[in-house]
C-alpha cells in the first residue's frame, strides 16, 4: 500500500515538473522597445525602415523641383511593397509605417491607396441615393489626384552553417511620377543580423 502511494505521489511530482516547464510567462513591454526573439524581419525592421527611407525621399532634389513648379506639396500614394524574401513578411505593415511617415513630415499630401479608395467611393455613391441628408452629401468627381507613387521590393539573402546564420534584408523603394513615368528618387536600406542558435532550440 505504502508502495502504491509513493509511486502515485512521485507520478503527481512528475506530472507538476512537466506542467511547469511547459508554462507561459507573459509581460508587457514598451511599444518601440527592440526585441528580437528569432532573428526574423519584425516590427521594429519595418519601422526603422520606414522612418530612414522616408526621411531621406523627402530630402532629396525632386522635393524642391516639384515645389518650384508647381507651388503646392506634392501628392503621394503608396503602391505595392513586394516580398522577395525567403520568409514570411507582412508587407502591408511596412506600407502602413511608410504612410505614417509620410504624412507625419507635413511635407507631402496623401491619397487613400487601391483598396481604401474602393471602400470610400462606395459610401459616397450610397448618400447619393435619397437617404442621406443633401447638406451633408458629399458630391462625386472631386477626388484628389496623386502626384508620385511609391512602391518596391523586401529581398533576403540568407548564409547558414552548423546553427549559426547570417541574414541579410534590402529594402529598395522607387518613388514614381506618375505623369511621366519617372524615377524621380530611388532608395536602398540593409540590415544584417547574425544569428546563434542554442543546442536547446526548436
Amino acid at each position: 500500500m505504502r508502495r502504491t502511494i509513493a509511486v502515485v505521489l512521485g507520478i503527481m511530482v512528475a506530472a507538476s515538473i512537466v506542467s511547469g516547464c511547459g508554462g507561459r510567462t507573459v509581460k508587457r513591454t514598451e511599444i518601440d522597445k527592440t526585441i528580437d526573439l528569432s532573428g526574423r524581419w519584425n516590427d521594429t525592421d519595418s519601422r526603422l525602415v520606414a522612418e530612414e527611407m522616408v526621411k531621406d525621399c523627402l530630402g532629396r532634389p525632386w522635393m524642391n523641383t516639384f515645389d518650384e513648379a508647381n507651388k503646392r506639396a506634392p501628392v503621394v500614394i503608396v503602391g505595392t511593397v513586394i516580398n522577395r524574401s525567403h520568409e514570411h513578411i507582412n508587407s502591408q505593415l511596412f506600407t502602413k509605417d511608410l504612410e505614417k511617415n509620410l504624412i507625419n513630415s507635413g511635407l507631402v499630401k496623401f491619397v487613400a491607396d487601391k483598396q481604401e479608395r474602393g471602400e470610400v467611393r462606395e459610401e459616397r455613391q450610397s448618400q447619393q441615393e435619397g437617404l442621406t441628408a443633401k447638406e451633408t452629401v458629399k458630391p462625386v468627381g472631386f477626388e484628389m489626384g496623386a502626384d508620385f507613387m511609391l512602391q518596391g521590393t523586401i529581398n533576403s539573402v540568407k548564409d547558414e552553417v552548423k546553427g549559426k546564420y547570417v541574414i541579410l534584408y534590402q529594402v529598395n523603394l522607387e518613388l514614381i511620377d506618375l505623369t511621366s513615368n519617372q524615377k524621380v528618387w530611388i532608395g536602398e536600406k540593409e540590415i544584417k543580423k547574425y544569428v546563434k542558435k542554442s543546442a536547446f532550440s526548436l
